[in-house]
């Protein structure tokens, strides 16, 4: 490779499958030379990328959009239809667990077949099998042939052979929950001592969660063609506005909004001028809405800046209707400098009917509350969606990390909130 820290570089990928209508169709074309029946999906449509050692790579995109496809192919389970796939250092994947597992084969027997596959020596095997054993944790079933296990503990041992070959790229998709919560600690724990130890990671999940608190870069795949490629944040941010059907490059100006506050507003002075914005605030939504105003407020109804995380506050939203409505869902979220949710609620959530509105309408949202999480600064967001009736969600206006605020405590609080205990104790011998 043309970069000695290019771990995986991908040129120009394309995978396509025949699409036949009819079985008998796909038959005579295998048979007969010139008959041709079939249509043609492109899954991976020209895709270029290039990952680096070190670096955990978060995939994202909807269902059927290409990332298993692309993760099959950078592991040789599918073939290209064209382009190239140059890859400097041992993978292993995650991505079909127990693939080259024998039925018949005992747990114990599996275990040096997957090592040999991937291209372990029997030492090696030898030097890894009692760590495999330890961490797949199936006790003398280890003994008995694979056919006769669970489904969990078949991906347990499946996991264990998988993760414990200290391979130099490790490919996940959508499987560090396996087996119960003892066992997933385990995973997330491998997880993070490869993280440490500056392997290449290629995750693939649907929790943004995990994706904000793992990943260094993120890519979306969409109709198998990659539209972003950048900082987690900013493909998190971009995966929310794909995942309700906008346009991952659509945003508001503030400066619409503005103008319609002041209409609506007249002279009073604003509540959002009294705190510290974001100039960097997301905007986006179909426009049903306009969130015009928003403001946090302590039980004497002043501005607060700075947020006691054992008090009471009132945060306050303004939304403004430009259609008809009925039941929209008001939220509120709360982020971290980094884009990790902390905390949020919404209507829906406290079960309440929100009402009719009609298009020039203004709702005033109220929301009381502690919030009880560890200092430090944050970011607050607004929402106003609904669920339409096909269950899909309509975002009508969504702005976020709008408001920079601080969380102070009159203690210290232990890890991400406090849990604001009534501590008591005595001698009882």
């Amino acid at each position: 490779m043309s970069e000695e820290k290019t771990v995986i570089k991908i040129t120009n990928l394309v995978k396509e499958y025949k699409m036949f209508s009819r079985k008998k169709d796909r038959l005579l074309e295998t048979i007969v030379p010139g008959y041709e029946r079939h249509q043609t999906f492109r899954a991976m449509d020209n895709l270029n990328l290039e990952i680096r050692k070190g670096e955990v790579l978060g995939i994202l995109g909807k269902n059927g959009a290409g990332k298993s496809t692309l993760l099959k192919m950078i592991t040789g389970v599918v073939f290209p239809t064209s382009g190239k796939i140059e890859i400097n250092g041992k993978i292993s994947s995650l991505l079909e667990l127990g693939t080259a597992f024998n039925p018949d084969l005992t747990g114990i027997e599996n275990i040096y077949q997957h090592g040999e596959v991937m291209g372990l020596t029997r030492a090696q095997i030898e030097e890894k099998k009692e760590d495999i054993i330890n961490f797949a944790d199936i006790g003398d079933h280890i003994h008995q042939p694979v056919k006769t296990y669970s489904s969990g503990m078949f991906a347990r041992l499946a996991f264990a052979c998988a993760i414990n070959v200290e391979p130099d790229i490790l490919i996940v998709d959508e499987v560090l929950s396996v087996g119960d919560m003892a066992f997933q600690l385990k995973c997330f724990k491998k997880f993070e001592q490869f993280k440490q130890k500056g392997k290449t990671i290629l995750f693939v999940t649907h929790s943004i969660s995990d994706v904000m608190r793992n990943c260094t870069r993120t890519i979306i795949i969409e109709s198998g063609k990659k539209i972003f490629d950048g900082s987690v944040k900013e493909g998190v941010d971009k995966y929310k506005k794909l995942i309700v059907g906008l346009d991952i490059d659509n945003e508001i100006k503030s400066e619409e909004i503005e103008e319609e506050t002041v209409t609506e507003i007249g002279n009073e002075v604003t509540w959002k001028d009294n705190f510290e914005l974001n100039p960097e605030e997301l905007i986006y939504g179909t426009k049903a809405v306009d969130i015009i105003d928003y403001g946090i407020f302590n039980k004497e109804g002043k501005y607060e800046t700075l947020i006691k995380n054992s008090e009471e506050v009132t945060i306050k939203m303004k939304v403004k209707f430009n259609k008809n409505i009925e039941n929209p869902i008001f939220a509120i979220t709360i982020k971290d400098i980094k884009g990790m949710e902390f905390c949020g609620t919404n209507t829906i959530i406290d079960r309440i009917d929100t009402g009719t509105y009609k298009k020039g309408d203004i709702a005033l949202v109220t929301f009381k509350q502690v919030i009880p999480i560890m200092p430090g600064r944050y970011t607050l967001s607004f929402g106003c969606v609904k669920y339409n009736n096909d269950g899909d969600l309509e975002v009508y206006q969504r702005r976020y990390d709008t408001i920079f605020i601080e969380v102070m405590s009159y203690r210290e609080c232990i890890a991400l909130c406090d849990l604001n205990s009534k501590i008591t104790f005595e001698k009882i011998k």
